[in-house]
């Protein structure tokens, strides 16, 4: 009995970075292409440097492995919370992890080029008696 891929079969992984959430799904497919929350990624991210953050996996770390530069996936993202950058991020994460767990081949390529690293970097919380994370009010011995 073999198994047959179905045209819904997809791998699903979660990406993080600052409070912002991406669950990703690839799908195999004929071409690349990259949707976020519905939308195409030339669309929903502005910059060209977000956009870039997106297809890093892609472009960087499948690219580069012998032999598997002609695969061509479906990717779509649903991004949850913080600013585009660190939505961009969260989405890299979240596509270079899915990769991983489609082929292991890739995985010492994209943990080479830091993709798969959970960037733990948030902003600090307030402190009360302070004016910000670490400011204090200015001090006078009078």
């Amino acid at each position: 009995m073999t198994k047959e891929k179905s045209k819904d079969e997809y791998i699903e992984a979660v990406g993080r970075r600052k409070t912002s959430t991406a669950r990703v799904r690839i799908f195999s497919a004929s071409k690349n292409s990259i949707s976020v929350n519905g939308m195409d990624a030339k669309e929903y991210f502005k910059t060209e440097e977000t956009r870039r953050l997106v297809q890093d996996p892609i472009l960087k770390g499948v690219a580069e492995v012998e032999g598997k530069s002609n695969l061509k996936w479906k990717v779509e993202a649903k991004v949850l919370g913080g600013g585009h950058h660190s939505q961009a991020e969260a989405v890299r994460h979240g596509l270079a992890r899915a990769i991983c767990i489609s082929d292991i081949e890739f995985r010492p390529q994209m943990k080479d080029l830091g993709f798969l690293k959970r960037d733990p970097r948030s902003k600090e919380r307030r402190k009360f008696g302070l004016k910000k994370a670490r400011k204090a009010p200015k001090w006078s011995k009078r």
